[in-house]
């Protein structure tokens, strides 16, 4: 499209900014709805068109250079006869002084309420479409939603209820509601603005006011616009196929190899040979001899046969020299661990500059550097710092920090979630998030991807990349730097600007990647989508042996916007028959602290086939076993008389019961595709969140409290809005 008018005369002028009236002239060509206005250039002429347009009337100063107009006194609002208007005029030729061009006459809009729209550019996503409440409370409040751009009339359509007042866009005092399409409209027009003219760099329409007929109309507005610049320079792509070459060597040479405890060599080198690697691991060191009763190689040259991965812990000096080396030997892939690069300041960024330079120079693709290393444990691949060796699973992970990704790892292990890959991304000098994304996107093991990110590169890559993946597979994030405090601590740890967090969490949110907050949700959420079918709505059935958890669990569910449908009557006739007449008859179903276990079974399976519920919360059934054998022990101390092998007899049936109510429900979400989430009383030592079921398709996830059951369902909710609406 060809540039605009105004657009093309103002920059030719060398002007960043239009006038009021030049940018509601140019948003009206885009649909937004601008207030009639007239432009006059004297305070007589504005006296007569003020009469002409009707009073009160609203007045304003015109120039090009005059963009705080109410901070300079260059606005009057409601003047009801043309002495009034002439003194204003006058009060603003005063204030302004050469710079007034002219001044702008407006009818006064009535309504009471003011709505904001606009764009910005974003450093790292560019151009951001913002609504929300607007006026003098749009800075202090800061109740804004954000959609990255362009972005089409379905990505905005949801925009309008996720304000937090979003109360004030329904009848509001008598005055009608907000006309929703219009908002739509005005967004979409914003969105189009800024795809035909990159040239915007902002826009600002405040207030947008609403009528009290419920229509909108911008009374006021300033278009900032920026020079032609040439597109930011991105690393290249690198192939899917490259990155997953790292994770299935057949042959490894690790370059730095050493015999002492407390160094990487040395924990690189028993990582990767106490997790029984099947293919060869060849140690390097300038010195030779032996190291952990293996030969030591003084150059990779020495090494017989190919090498398919280099593994590098030696100082940073150092790295890019032997790049030449490795070209000769035909080493194509090199894991970086060594750190002292960008994340140490300039002459870190330099010398990472520098690296990359060689690297591609020599036709090597490099991951790191400053990484913790990667996992595969399908393949028996463990090459990290940390020892930590996850079981193999489906959930693939990529972290930006080395110490948050074995912690992780660590906390996977320990829940019993399996693991697909780990990738410490480190600095990211040539292989970065996005390429990770990619790669994990392709491959047929992998089912969800989680990711630890505390800076974004390529903001627009990151979300086209997210949003693509996401359609097939969930992604998970948590992202570090979320506060001013963790922003500074992040471009320290990591040598990257953390973007705007409300930015980085709006491009999720329009991706369909689920964010959260804490290291233990990442993990519960990785938990349910690698263990239970995706929920094909957000209402939930709650069964629980106790009123109180089941109470809590519904107000749960209410905050983390599940709901919890009460009972159609079919179902209250079915479950009659099952649980005694005092029982609840709502929901949550209150179990009354029945002892018979069959009901537990009969009851899951009326709630299986229910179809007003789209998952069950199960509260307090599993683990019963554990608190059993405290009363055993209190029993058999106060109770001459007990016996104890009856006592073990009977916790021996409670022990079964609860493992065939266990696989009673994976067998039941196999059959239903319905998931069921468990919130168990306690845990026992060395089990896990997850629960395998060999003979079944899914497996069973128990949480220890219902917060954390409920917002795992939710965030699974959330994932399946984003792929039903990727379906409209």
């Amino acid at each position: 499209m060809n540039q605009h008018p105004i657009i093309q005369q103002a920059l030719s002028t060398g002007r960043k900014t239009l006038t009021e009236s030049e940018s509601k002239t140019l948003l009206s060509a885009y649909g937004v709805p601008v207030v009639e206005e007239k432009i006059a250039n004297s305070p007589e002429q504005a006296a007569e068109m003020a009469a002409e347009t009707g009073f009160p009337v609203v007045l304003k100063g015109l120039g090009q250079t005059l963009t705080h107009k109410t901070e300079m006194g260059l606005v009057a609002v409601g003047l009801a006869t043309r002495d009034a208007v002439l003194q204003a005029a006058a009060i603003m030729q005063k204030n302004a002084g050469q710079a007034l061009e002219g001044f702008l006459i407006q009818p006064l809009v009535t309504g009471d309420r003011e709505l904001v729209a606009g764009l910005f550019t974003d450093p790292v996503f560019g151009p951001v479409i913002m609504f929300g409440l607007g006026g003098i409370f749009t800075e202090a409040l800061e109740d804004v939603v954000f959609r990255l751009a362009p972005c089409s009339e379905k990505d905005i359509a949801s925009v309008p209820g996720e304000i937090k007042a979003q109360k004030l866009l329904g009848a509001f005092r008598g005055q009608a509601p907000v006309d929703q399409k219009a908002i739509i409209k005005t967004l979409a027009g914003l969105s189009r603005l800024v795809q035909d003219h990159p040239q915007v760099a902002e826009v600002d329409i405040n207030p947008l006011k609403v009528r009290t007929d419920g229509n909108l109309v911008a009374v006021d507005a300033l278009v900032v616009l920026k020079p032609n610049q040439g597109a930011t320079a991105y690393p290249p792509h690198i192939p899917p196929e490259d990155v997953s070459r790292f994770f299935t060597p057949r042959s490894v040479a690790l370059v730095g190899a050493s015999g002492k405890l407390g160094k990487w060599g040395f924990s690189i080198a028993t990582c990767i040979l106490g997790g029984d690697f099947g293919g060869k691991l060849h140690l390097v060191n300038p010195k030779g001899g032996t190291i952990l009763g293996r030969r030591v190689y003084k150059d990779v040259s020495e090494i017989p046969g190919d090498v398919d991965l280099a593994v590098m812990t030696i100082p940073a000096a150092f790295v890019a020299g032997m790049f030449p080396e490795f070209q000769a030997k035909g080493i194509k892939h090199v894991l970086v661990i060594s750190s002292g690069y960008g994340e140490t300041g300039p002459e870190g960024k330099a010398m990472e500059r520098e690296l990359v330079a060689k690297a591609r120079e020599c036709g090597i693709v490099i991951l790191g550097p400053n990484t913790m290393g990667i996992n595969n444990p399908h393949a028996h691949f463990y090459c990290t710092g940390a020892h930590i060796r996850p079981e193999p699973g489906s959930t693939a992970f990529i972290s930006q920090s080395g110490n948050m990704g074995g912690q992780l790892m660590g906390f996977a292990l320990e829940q019993g979630i399996g693991i697909r890959a780990f990738c410490g991304s480190g600095n990211e000098a040539m292989i970065s998030i996005e390429d990770g994304l990619e790669a994990f996107e392709v491959d047929d093991v992998t089912k969800t991807v989680v990711l630890y990110m505390e800076s974004v590169k390529n903001g627009r890559r990151f979300y086209e990349s997210a949003r693509r993946l996401g359609r097939i597979k969930p992604v998970i994030v948590l992202k570090g730097g979320r506060t001013e405090a963790g922003g500074k601590a992040a471009a320290s740890h990591t040598g990257a600007m953390a973007s705007n967090i409300k930015v980085f969490d709006a491009a999720c949110h329009q991706a369909g990647v689920v964010s959260v907050e804490k290291p233990m949700d990442l993990l519960d959420l990785s938990a349910v989508f690698s263990s239970l079918p995706l929920p094909k709505g957000n209402r939930v059935a709650i069964m629980t042996l106790g009123g109180g958890w089941g109470v809590v669990t519904a107000d749960l569910c209410n905050r983390w916007r599940l709901e919890v449908p009460p009972l159609a009557e079919d179902i209250i006739q079915k479950i009659d028959k099952i649980l005694p007449p005092f029982w609840s008859r709502s929901n949550p179903i209150d179990l009354v602290g029945e002892n018979n276990p069959q009901l537990f079974f009969e009851v899951a399976d009326e709630l299986a086939r229910w179809d007003g519920c789209d998952a069950v919360l199960v509260l307090g059934i599993v683990g019963r076993k554990n608190s059993f054998l405290r009363l055993i022990d209190s029993t058999l101390s106060t109770d001459k008389n007990a016996d104890p092998a009856e006592l073990k007899a009977m916790h021996q049936v409670l022990c079964d019961t609860e493992d065939k109510f266990v696989l009673h429900l994976a067998q039941l979400m196999d059959q239903y595709q319905k998931p069921f989430i468990g919130v168990r009383l306690g845990r026992p030592e060395g089990a896990g969140t997850v629960v395998h079921i060999p003979e079944c398709r899914y497996s069973d996830v128990f949480f220890e409290t219902p917060e954390r059951a409920v917002k795992a369902l939710s965030g699974m909710c959330e994932y399946r809005a984003f792929l039903d609406s990727e379906k409209e």
